[in-house]
């Protein structure tokens, strides 16, 4: 009797622990309407992320781990010259959705106008985290652009994000809308970098991080 009331309590313990398991899962899991996030980390070596096609990759291995089920994650960067395409023209018509699914934009003039929810609490990681913008040590509101605030490609991407070199320079925005540069209360247009490298976009502000867009 002692062994089968033993068992029993085992066993409602062991439901007990898969339930809240799956509940603890299930609330982990990202908004179904998830389509905008800012990197929770770059790659490592400044603005070289392979390309767009690096980039584009880094967002859904970020996405996929966070437990997004899309796969046509793409990062918001503009590249130049033969094949430069814009930012804005990569990211679909919007609207779009920050992991807890609150909506950053309703569409692509917002994004580029007033972006009214682009703002420090709403522009989340995939892990739905904050990250350190001005005032925060160490300060990481700079952001991987390469655009111009209309959403087109800028003269300065790191060599289409492919230059990891003391020199050269990538224009970047404020995703928390403060600090200094030309146009400081941008979101993707604010200053150009001092250079390509992870120190040098860590000392003018920034971290390697950019935004992650699923199109629909």
């Amino acid at each position: 009797m002692r062994n089968s009331i033993k068992a029993a309590v085992l066993s409602a313990a062991a439901i007990g622990l898969f339930v809240g398991g799956a509940s603890l899962a299930a609330t982990a899991k990202p908004d179904p309407k998830f389509s905008f996030f800012i990197t929770s980390a770059g790659s490592g070596k400044g603005a070289d992320l392979g390309g767009l096609a690096g980039a584009d990759a880094h967002c859904n291995a970020l996405a996929k781990a966070a437990g997004s089920t899309k796969t046509n994650w793409k990062a918001y960067l503009s590249t130049t010259g033969a094949g430069g395409v814009n930012a804005k023209d990569r990211i679909g018509k919007g609207p779009w959705y920050n992991v807890n699914g609150v909506e950053v934009a309703k569409d692509v003039a917002e994004l580029h106008g007033a972006a009214p929810n682009m703002q420090k609490q709403t522009e989340l990681t995939e892990k739905g985290t904050v990250v350190n913008g001005r005032g925060d040590t160490p300060n990481m509101h700079d952001i991987l652009t390469g655009s111009n605030m209309d959403g087109t490609a800028s003269a300065n991407t790191c060599s289409n994000w492919t230059s990891s070199a003391e020199d050269g320079s990538a224009h970047v925005g404020h995703f928390d809308r403060q600090g200094g540069g030309v146009n400081p209360t941008s979101w993707n247009f604010a200053h150009p970098s001092s250079g390509c490298s992870q120190a040098k976009l860590i000392a003018t502000g920034g971290n390697g991080l950019f935004f992650c867009f699923a199109p629909n």
